[in-house]
């Protein structure tokens, strides 16, 4: 019960990884508060954690700003303080560099980076005993593949920004590090025009479920990790270790 009266906030919590941390955290005590846009998955969400009645639910867009600092302060009226952050929404496209267009890279960017920027203001703003954040990132901030390059420049940009943040908060006592997946059992991934085009081809031991990586972020954000601050945890099965 490493989480017993700690609140984390978690975006993309309807699904995937996202679901799997609520479910982690809760089942381990935590009051979790759940971010996405769908409310029926937040709330397909809420009915599996260990326990739906410290669960408050926040159905918005992760890109709009003022939401951002709407829930930090919705989630202290109820649940007294905000302990942890995860960043998990995401989103991709699959497109040529000479296709993408600049509404195209502000989407991509909005959700995967600016939504995790705007989060990380108010947690150094919210967290005046301190706390954890960590960042879902992705093994495309170091190795990527064709028709992800927004995507892969997010990820990139996001471990940077827990490069910073843990930096900065330091002095606030936060923390701040990021977990790389590599391919994940999610419908990201089962939906990839390049694993159904055969243009990525996936070894089946190099794909993980999201209960791999909500096991990384739970150990980031635990007191058992409190030496643990601006790192980046690969869980790929091993993926980048091959030549």
């Amino acid at each position: 019960m490493r989480f017993e009266n700690k609140t984390v906030i978690i975006t993309g919590a309807g699904s995937g990884i996202g679901q799997a941390t609520a479910i982690r955290l809760s089942a381990e005590g935590a009051n979790v508060v759940l971010i996405g846009r769908d409310v029926t998955a937040l709330e397909e969400t809420q009915g599996r954690v260990a326990n739906p009645d410290k669960v408050l639910l926040r159905p918005h867009d992760v890109a709009d700003e003022t939401e951002a600092g709407a829930t930090y302060q919705a989630a202290i009226d109820r649940f007294g303080y905000v302990d942890g952050f995860v960043n998990v929404a995401g989103t991709m496209i699959y497109q040529s560099l000479g296709d993408l267009t600049g509404d195209d890279w502000a989407r991509i960017m909005k959700i995967n980076f600016f939504a995790a920027a705007f989060f990380t203001r108010h947690a150094f703003n919210h967290m005046a005993k301190g706390g954890s954040l960590v960042y879902v990132s992705s093994i495309h901030a170091h190795q990527t593949s064709p028709l992800v390059g927004p995507y892969a420049a997010a990820k990139a940009a996001l471990t940077s920004l827990a490069r910073t943040a843990s930096i900065e908060g330091r002095a606030k006592n936060i923390r701040a590090n990021s977990v790389l997946p590599g391919a994940v059992d999610t419908p990201m991934l089962r939906e990839s025009p390049n694993i159904k085009s055969g243009l990525e081809v996936l070894d089946p031991l190099d794909i993980g479920q999201p209960e791999d990586i909500a096991a990384a972020v739970a150990f980031a954000l635990s007191d058992e990790a409190k030496f643990l601050t601006g790192s980046e945890i690969t869980v790929d099965g091993g993926r980048l270790a091959k030549l």
